[in-house]
This record gives structure tokens, sequence and C-alpha cells, in this order.
């Protein structure tokens, strides 16, 4: 039996906001979760969950309250530098520079995630090939389409081939095509041996390219583990039947 290595391990995950002097929200709450190499990680939840709160403090973008997580051998709040190496991160606002082409992000942030110099080039050409992306190379990214600026965003994030990869909403606001294009390079960089955690809120999503799933309502982890196993457990048809069972609050 292989035995995967364990990337991505959350330990009380928490973080709280302060609204005023007098009154803090809870946004995630004590998160435990883990993912392994060649694993990909759903966490689903209703817009507000605290889904996009959990994978900033993943990705060293939000600092956690308390708690911590331990991502490519690296603690985020002692080490985020070498985190942040480790990772590819897909937001849901694409952030782009519009002046720019997407040769001349794509350029920028290989830089920025201290690719070798001489590598940058044969890594650019490596991307544009497997998301097909030659054909606008040159284009400025005010002038692409939303599929075109998606796929440049995924782009982005996989410039320094990072093994692992955090995606929020990889497939939100995209056409038909496009998401199954997003869906497929997801796919396929877990047959490459990547670990990958993406939230989402579309059931079909999750039961496409999850291997294991957590359940996220108000901030707190429901339910956690394989699909196959929690449908097994709550006695459920499908995962949408799990989830609103789930989220509903009838689990301890």
């Amino acid at each position: 039996m292989n035995s995967k290595r364990i990337e991505v391990r959350t330990v009380d995950l928490t973080k709280k906001f302060e609204l005023n002097r007098d009154e803090t929200i809870t946004a995630v709450r004590k998160m435990n979760l883990e993912a392994a190499s060649g694993e990909v990680l759903g966490i689903l939840g209703p817009n507000g969950a605290g889904k996009t709160t959990a994978l900033r403090m993943v990705s060293t973008i939000l600092n956690p309250t308390s708690g911590t997580a331990i991502v490519g051998g690296e603690d985020v709040k002692e080490n985020p530098l070498k985190v942040r190496q480790s990772i590819g991160y897909l937001a849901t606002e694409m952030g782009l520079y519009g002046r720019l082409t997407p040769r001349e992000t794509l350029r920028f942030f290989a830089r920025i995630n201290g690719l070798d110099e001489d590598l940058i080039e044969p890594r650019m050409e490596e991307v544009f090939d497997i998301l097909d992306m030659n054909e606008f190379g040159g284009r400025k990214v005010n002038n692409l389409s939303t599929g075109m600026k998606q796929k440049l965003s995924l782009a982005r994030s996989i410039i320094h081939d990072p093994q692992i990869l955090i995606f929020d909403e990889p497939t939100q606001g995209l056409d038909l095509m496009t998401s199954k294009t997003v869906t497929d390079y997801i796919e396929q960089f877990k047959r490459e041996g990547k670990t990958i955690i993406l939230s989402t809120h579309i059931m079909s999503v999750a039961e496409k390219l999850c291997d294991k799933i957590a359940i996220l309502f108000e901030g707190e982890i429901k339910a956690f583990g394989e699909i196959h196993k929690l449908v097994e457990r709550y006695n459920v048809e499908d995962l949408e039947t799990l989830f609103f069972d789930v989220a509903g609050g009838d689990d301890n």
C-alpha cells in the first residue's frame, strides 16, 4: 500500500475579525483538515461560510488569529515566504494588469516566484501549450475575454510549477466550455501528483473532482472525509443531500 505524503494540514485554524471595539465575528473556527499528494480536497459551503478566509490563511494572505497550517512542511506563521514559493493560488478576483500581455504577466510572476531566469522562457512556452494560450499571448489583458483571463489567472498560479495548488471557486462565472477546460486541467494536475485544495458551492464540480470534502457552514467544519464514506455514514443518496443534511445543523 502506497502511503501519500500529507502536504497540507490545518491545526485548529481560526480567524476572527473585529467589527468594532465591542464586536468580533469568527469567520473560521478551529478548522482541522489534511490533504495529501495526488489528492483533491474540496471545501464546500454557501457564500459567507468562510471558504475564502480559510484558503487565504492557508495561502499566507491572511494571518490566523489562532491555530496554524502546515503547507509543504512549513508553518504558515513561521515561514510564510517558503509556503508561498511552494503553492499556486487562484483567487476569485483575478487581479490582472490590464496593460500587460499574458506573456508579460507570466514573465513577471515567474520572477517574483523565484523561477531561475534561464528557465522562465521554456516554462512559459510549456504553460502556453498546456493551456492553449498561444493565440492570445501577445494581446493586452484588457482585450481578453473572461475565459481567456481565467486561463491566464490559472497560468499565473502554475508558472513556477508548485506542488500545492489552492483554487478559490475556480469555475465561478465561467461558461460551460471554459469551466470544463478548468476542471480538465485540475484533473491533469492531480494525475501529476499535485495536492489541490479548492472551494466551491457547486456540487457537480465537487463530485467530479474531489477525493475528499469538508462541509463548511458558518465557519465550522460539519463533516470531513472521502465522499463515498460520508454518503454511507449519513445514509444518503448523493453529495447534495449530504450537504443539506449536514449544513442544516443535524451533525454533532
